[in-house]
C-alpha cells in the first residue's frame, strides 16, 4: 500500500530539478521563473518546491497556444491589413 502511495506521488508531482528536466530547461530559469511568478505554477511540499505534472503540461500548451508561430490565428500575416482613416483638416 505504501508503494503504492509512493509511486502515485512521484507520477503525480516533481520537484524542481525534475520539472526543469521535464521542460527542458535548467533548474536555474525555473528557479527564477518561480521568483518572478512567470512559468508554471507550483508550491511548496514541506521545504520543498513542487509542480505538478499536469499543470507543467497545461502551462506548455498555453505557451505553445500565445506564440504566434504556433497558433495561425495569432500570425499577425494572417489578419486582414487595417484600414486607413481619411483625416480631415
Amino acid at each position: 500500500m505504501h508503494d503504492q502511495i509512493a509511486s502515485t506521488h512521484e507520477a503525480a508531482f516533481l520537484n524542481l530539478n525534475k520539472a526543469a528536466e521535464y521542460l527542458g530547461i535548467s533548474p536555474n530559469t525555473l528557479y527564477v521563473w518561480r521568483h518572478r511568478r512567470q512559468g508554471p505554477p507550483s508550491f511548496r511540499m514541506g521545504h520543498r518546491i513542487m509542480y505538478r505534472i499536469s499543470a507543467l503540461n497545461e502551462w506548455v500548451i498555453a505557451q505553445e497556444q500565445a506564440d504566434s508561430r504556433s497558433n495561425a490565428a495569432l500570425n499577425p500575416l494572417a489578419q486582414k491589413p487595417m484600414e486607413r482613416s481619411m483625416r480631415t483638416r
